[in-house]
């Protein structure tokens, strides 16, 4: 083994049936990933059925991404707290009955009323998923366990798309929209149903203490930073968004104050600072959100490119992504299977690979004519290379984070993962849209797609930085 691959400490007993544990956990992981994103094909219909206006279709979309960014560490702590296992299943009948709300919501208001609730479910769910995979999962089978989770992540991200796209096209039963939403109705039936076998009796912590001034603080500071990445593009970056952005800054400060007060009276604070200390964590997660950042916002511009340019219809624009996730998911999943002597210095290797695939690519369609295959392959090259590093760098950030403070650790980084797509979206979208009003002509939306993938490259050379100094922290953890 690595030492990216050997945890410090051991975790609790692996239950028998971990395979059908891990499948379950990832499922419900994937359905909350895929309510991201498969909303946006399904808008126009929205639009349409339910005469909303364009600033409710943008609470449509953002209400379910702001809850959920929000609360993704108090869901977390409150995990630790309660037991991952009863907080999994929680927020699971949450999120499924929120779905079963938003698929029969009869007008706008109360769609976005719902969209908030089902982000907060799955904010109670989310944090969950790692924790599990921390306390159930060990050395090797830690690490294949964090690479089926990018494999998800990278999967939920592509799928909801083309997901959305199949299912507004065939109009179930006359239905329009709102299969978008009930598709996860069945699917989070048969989790509940599983859930109560296959979870493992994971107790919670009843006597830690709930930092409540910590969490209102965290919690006002992430709202006032999502809130503007989320709404600021579409509004033009309006003043009161640069105010909340800035107050946000200042709440998070307030917050590190808080919390070293709670740590010094003996307290404990909603985040122990041992988890922030954990060898590599630090690192790593700057990495991860520079390539969570990167990717999203690639995908979100790329898709702009090709229908508002190029005319291409959701479907297709979604398929035409496929080789990026496929090659992320592919890679998270086998890269053990290079050789050992390579394993440490992989992530670093492949961040710049992947910085030129996209360059690559860039140059390929600045011209703003149809993808061809030499653009797929550079596509496909660049996921295979970030997939190599984003796995790699989660073992690394998890692997010495002592297994009972498998909710901190995991609350901190789900939520540098949402926050770095949230931050992709928004700068980079906005980089894109500055640089191409669309409808655009192909060759100027192309222009600006190559200017959006040059930054995207830089940013991935950035992450290759985090990911040296992980190296070198989790040797020295190590020696």
């Amino acid at each position: 083994m690595t030492d990216l691959q050997t945890p410090p400490v051991a975790a609790a007993p692996a239950p028998a049936r971990t395979g059908p544990l891990l499948a379950l956990v990832l499922l419900g992981q994937f359905m909350a990933l895929l309510d991201v994103s498969i909303v946006n094909v399904a808008v126009p219909a929205i639009r349409t059925d339910l005469g909303a206006s364009g600033a409710a279709l943008q609470l449509v979309v953002a209400g379910y991404t702001i809850a959920y960014a929000v609360l993704l560490i108090t869901g977390a702590r409150l995990g630790a707290r309660h037991g991952y296992s009863r907080l999994f299943r929680y927020g699971l009948a949450a999120f499924t009955a929120t779905s079963l709300a938003c698929g029969l919501a009869p007008g706008s208001g109360w769609l976005i009323g719902f969209r908030v609730l089902q982000g907060a479910g799955a904010a109670l769910m989310v944090p969950q998923v790692m924790s599990l995979i921390q306390r159930t999962f060990t050395g090797a089978a830690r690490v294949r366990a964090l690479g089926l989770y990018s494999a998800v992540l990278a999967g939920g991200m592509a799928v909801g798309q083309v997901l959305g796209g199949v299912l507004v096209s065939a109009d179930l039963f006359g239905t329009g929209w709102r299969p978008v939403f009930l598709v996860n109705v069945p699917i989070g039936v048969l989790l509940l149903i599983g859930s109560r076998r296959l979870l493992p009796a994971l107790p919670g912590d009843h006597g830690r203490r709930f930092d409540l001034v910590g969490l209102v603080v965290l919690a006002a500071a992430l709202g006032l930073l999502v809130v503007p990445l989320v709404l600021g593009h579409e509004l033009g970056w309006p003043l009161w968004g640069w105010v909340m952005l800035a107050a946000s800054a200042v709440l998070f400060v307030v917050f590190a104050v808080v919390e070293r007060r709670i740590a010094a009276r003996g307290g404990q604070p909603l985040v122990a600072g041992r988890v922030l200390r954990a060898p590599g964590l630090r690192p790593a997660a700057g990495a991860i959100f520079l390539i969570m950042a990167a990717f999203a916002g690639f995908l979100f511009a790329f898709a702009l490119h090709q229908q508002a340019a190029l005319g291409y219809s959701a479907l297709r624009a979604g398929l035409l992504s496929a080789p990026a996730a496929l090659g992320f998911g592919l890679s998270s999943l086998y890269w053990q299977r290079l050789p050992v002597r390579l394993h440490r210095s992989l992530p670093p290797l492949a961040l710049v690979t992947t910085a030129g695939a996209y360059l690559l690519f860039g140059v390929l369609v600045s011209d703003g004519a149809d993808l061809g295959p030499g653009a797929e392959l550079a596509l496909g090259v660049g996921g295979l290379a970030a997939g190599c590093a984003y796995s790699p760098l989660f073992a690394a950030a998890l692997g010495r984070v002592d297994p009972a403070d498998a909710a901190d650790g995991s609350g901190v980084l789900v939520t540098v993962i949402q926050l770095g797509q949230l931050v992709g979206v928004a700068l980079l979208g906005t980089l894109f849209l500055g640089r191409a009003a669309l409808p655009a002509p192909p060759a100027d939306s192309g222009r600006a797609l190559l200017v959006t993938l040059t930054a995207v490259a830089a940013a991935f050379v950035l992450a290759a930085g985090f990911a040296l100094r992980t190296r070198r922290a989790t040797a020295a953890g190590r020696d």
